[in-house]
């Protein structure tokens, strides 16, 4: 068997091409923020601030548990409630031992304003970001546009000139892809945690309902 030839130079190591693709890839990042401008950073930060809200809604709902709680576990969990577990155990140790219809809506509105107004408040948050991502990047693209006009109408027609051209052009069509590439996926991330939530909403008025009537049939007995 021959022997490879010497000016074959060896294979590298996996670590070490993993390593030069990760640095080729930052770098490639970074020449895109620079190409779109202020607006990349701008995009930046609202990424950042939208899917890490989302990420922290996504792990708060399903640490509760409110949005996958069965209706026939937790009407036995009313009777039995030794079977009470988690977030929906809390709740209905709340609700259920409550007198007074006055009682029972002012522990569901204490309910919902310590454990669903929270997550409505972080899915506006979310919303917001999600419209404002297009928005800047069409700003950007407004922006690479009069970019692209002033070296058309100050330029002499050299290479420069085109280089300027050339740079507003890539400014203003990156900053639109990015907002695009960003307010997609936020949009079906923000889609997905409302449909969470609105499950643990039902959950709450189904369960406000049912104490509510257990009441009502306690005073009816009474009377």
């Amino acid at each position: 068997m021959k022997s490879p030839p010497e000016s074959m130079s060896p294979a590298m190591p996996p670590m070490i091409a993993s390593e030069s693709r990760f640095e080729s890839l930052l770098f490639d990042a970074f020449e895109t923020l620079e190409a779109g401008g202020w607006a990349m950073a701008v995009l930046f930060l609202v990424a950042l601030v939208m899917f890490a809200v989302g990420v922290s809604v996504f792990l708060k709902i399903y640490s509760r548990g409110l949005h996958r709680i069965r209706e026939r576990t937790w009407r036995a969990w009313i009777e039995s409630p030794a079977d009470r577990r988690g977030e929906p155990g809390r709740i209905i140790d709340g609700l259920s031992g409550r007198k007074t219809m006055k009682d029972v809506d002012d522990a569901v509105d204490a309910i919902r304003m310590g454990v669903l107004e929270p997550f409505e408040r972080d899915l506006r948050v979310m919303k917001v970001c999600v419209g404002a991502a297009p928005l800047v990047g069409l700003l950007g693209t407004v922006t690479g546009m009069l970019v692209t006009f002033d070296a058309l109408s100050t330029g002499s027609g050299g290479d420069k000139t085109m280089s300027m051209v050339a740079a507003g052009i890539s400014e203003a069509l990156i900053t639109t892809e990015t907002g695009l590439v960003i307010a997609l996926p936020g949009l079906y991330f923000h889609f997905y945690l409302a449909r969470k939530t609105q499950a643990g909403r039902r959950f709450v008025a189904r369960l406000e309902s049912v104490c509510k009537q257990r009441v009502l049939r306690g005073l009816a007995a009474a009377s």
